[in-house]
């Protein structure tokens, strides 16, 4: 699965999913957008570093997440709500069955996020105060830092229309 972050305006970004034998799927606009460091690619980073199969990208690499299907699904109408149901199902067994890995995403991505701003001198959000990391989550940070460093570095060049091009769950992203 390749996972594509796309820098669509001055202050917007889109994240594309695209795999073998299946719709690419687009999340535009996507969340969290950020000048340094977009959300969701702190996001793949955090799960990418960290092995979490079952978190945001995991689920998408499983044809499940929160990413709409590109143009008009095949079909008659019928067949699209078929595929539809699909989609929900297996969404709603991915959510059973991952429940951890999601969580720990969502925890060491924001700990992660607040961690590289205060080293890298940028705007730390408000709601980071006072959520001091255990010596476990501490460790999981270093190892994701330089991984941010890199993209951060990569996504405040880029232009519009520009992309930052990944292979789940690959840390080296191709510039486009």
């Amino acid at each position: 699965m390749e996972v594509i972050f796309e820098r669509t305006g001055e202050r917007r970004y889109a994240v594309v999913i695209t795999a073998p034998g299946r719709a690419t799927r687009r999340m535009d606009p996507a969340p969290g957008y950020d000048e340094h460091i977009p959300h969701d690619l702190v996001h793949y980073l955090t799960e990418a570093v960290l092995g979490l199969d079952s978190g945001v990208f995991g689920r998408a690499a499983a044809g499940g997440g929160g990413f709409t299907p590109v143009g008009e699904t095949a079909g008659a109408p019928r067949e699209r709500a078929r595929a539809q149901r699909r989609t929900r199902k297996r969404e709603a067994s991915l959510r059973r069955t991952g429940h951890e890995d999601m969580a720990t995403s969502e925890r060491l991505a924001g700990i992660t996020d607040v961690a590289w701003r205060h080293r890298a001198g940028a705007r730390t959000p408000e709601w980071a105060a006072g959520r001091p990391p255990t010596p476990e989550d501490e460790a999981r940070v270093r190892r994701i830092l330089p991984h941010l460093d890199r993209a951060a570095a990569l996504w405040h060049d880029l232009p519009v229309g520009g992309t930052l091009a990944y292979t789940w769950p690959g840390t080296v992203p191709a510039v486009g």
